[in-house]
């Protein structure tokens, strides 16, 4: 026998372990392979493949490492006639390996955060704020648009009554300055004046009972009487147009100030005056409403009362149908907006009772009719315009609170921040 290798072979070639990656150095000659199954054509690009001149013979591809498997997955060995990439093996008929696959649950979206993305610690979302890179269901990824947490008058849904207390707060504290002269001129002032002229013209007379058991009523008192409600009516009509410009005023300096806008008392009264009849005429309207609520019975007029609180915000934020729309927005969201209307309230009752503490503490100090001496009328008067200052509070926090309750409502509709609201008020 010769000592001579057989002819045509120079190196064993061992068969290619599975999951286990070649030497991509070491030269491998091609081996022989069967030709594809039936069924499976080949690929004529491919290394290997019999070309259209020489079509029947076969030729090897040479050995391919295996690849990686996505996410850190054991390695997938590439497989004979289908195209290999970097993502392991494509199968007939899908997308080439590397790119998304249709059946992957875990495809990254573009627009959205990157694979493997969690929440920092202590910065998960609350239900429906806005957050950095937190996105409701069908929106981008990012903010949520025109909703800012932060925003000095916009509470936030779900932010619940501590922020809406936090924003009539913040309001108070940046526009004391400017509300404060408004408040005393607007409202204080003929408050206390509607206060002396009730003195002045209350009646003194009061029903005694007769020798029968009858009650027998003085000279003059139903004379004495409508003169009373008379002269209060008629102040009350003519310092009306004064108060809405306080309120509009008022509006205007909390808007502006919370888009950051400079504010000035002057400035706030012109833009009063130019919305003071409109508005005066919507509050006859929904005083009269509440007056006939109240003729039936005490609850239907608080409910009335209630239902129309946020009639002026309306006016002058949006113009249009005021009573229709407080009607509209305080059923849509009844517990929200009678919650906040109902802590107003009890700043308007807060003043009143204590109007009603210096009333009885006047009559005791002074008698039933003060106006009958100079000593004790100036005394009178000096508490009536006590109790008008100190109800002064109330005014400001009617303002405010019903401001940021109608900008809670518009978030509730859609988006919207204290720069727009700034813009609608004109």
């Amino acid at each position: 026998m010769s000592d001579l290798p057989p002819s045509g072979a120079t190196e064993p070639v061992p068969p290619a372990s599975p999951g286990v990656p070649a030497d991509p150095t070491r030269s491998t000659p091609p081996a022989d392979v069967p030709a594809p199954a039936s069924g499976h054509a080949a690929d004529p690009t491919a290394p290997g493949s019999p070309t259209p001149t020489d079509p029947g013979r076969p030729v090897a591809d040479p050995a391919v490492p295996a690849q990686p498997g996505p996410s850190g997955s054991p390695a997938v060995p590439a497989q004979q006639g289908w195209p290999a990439g970097p993502g392991g093996f494509a199968a007939p008929g899908q997308p080439a390996a590397g790119g998304p696959q249709p059946w992957d649950p875990y495809r990254t979206d573009p627009a959205g955060p990157p694979q493997g993305w969690t929440w920092p610690v202590g910065a998960a979302p609350l239900p429906g704020a806005a957050y950095p890179g937190y996105a409701l269901p069908g929106q981008a990824y990012g903010w949520h648009p025109g909703l800012d947490p932060q925003d000095p008058l916009v509470t936030p849904p779900h932010a619940g009554v501590g922020g809406w207390f936090s924003r009539c707060g913040g309001a108070l504290r940046r526009g004391w300055r400017q509300l404060l002269p408004i408040m005393l001129l607007t409202q204080t002032v003929p408050a206390a004046v509607i206060a002396v002229l009730s003195l002045v013209f209350a009646p003194t007379g009061q029903p005694v009972t007769g020798p029968n058991g009858a009650p027998v009523l003085p000279d003059g008192y139903f004379e004495n009487i409508f003169a009373f409600y008379g002269v209060v009516l008629l102040a009350a009509l003519i310092f009306g147009p004064l108060q809405s410009t306080g309120w509009a005023a008022g509006t205007w300096v909390v808007a502006r100030q919370a888009a950051g806008e400079p504010v000035g008392v002057g400035a706030a009264l012109r833009y009063g005056l130019r919305r003071a009849l409109g508005l005066w005429g919507w509050t006859l309207v929904v005083s009269l409403l509440i007056t006939v609520g109240a003729c039936f019975c005490l609850l239907p007029g608080l409910y009335a009362a209630c239902a129309f609180a946020l009639f002026g915000p309306i006016y002058l934020f949006e113009r249009q149908e005021p009573i229709g729309r407080a009607w509209r927005m305080f059923h849509q969201r009844f517990g929200m907006v009678l919650g906040r209307v109902a802590l107003v309230m009890c700043a308007l009752i807060a003043a009143a009772v204590l109007d009603g503490v210096l009333g009885a503490v006047n009559q005791l100090a002074f008698g039933v009719d003060p106006m009958a001496a100079p000593g004790t009328a100036a005394g009178a008067v000096a508490v009536a315009v006590v109790g008008a200052v100190l109800a002064t509070p109330a005014y400001l926090a009617q303002l405010v609170g019903l401001v940021a309750a109608y900008a809670e409502q518009r978030a509730q509709e859609g988006p919207v921040n204290a720069a727009r609201l700034a813009a609608e008020l004109g």
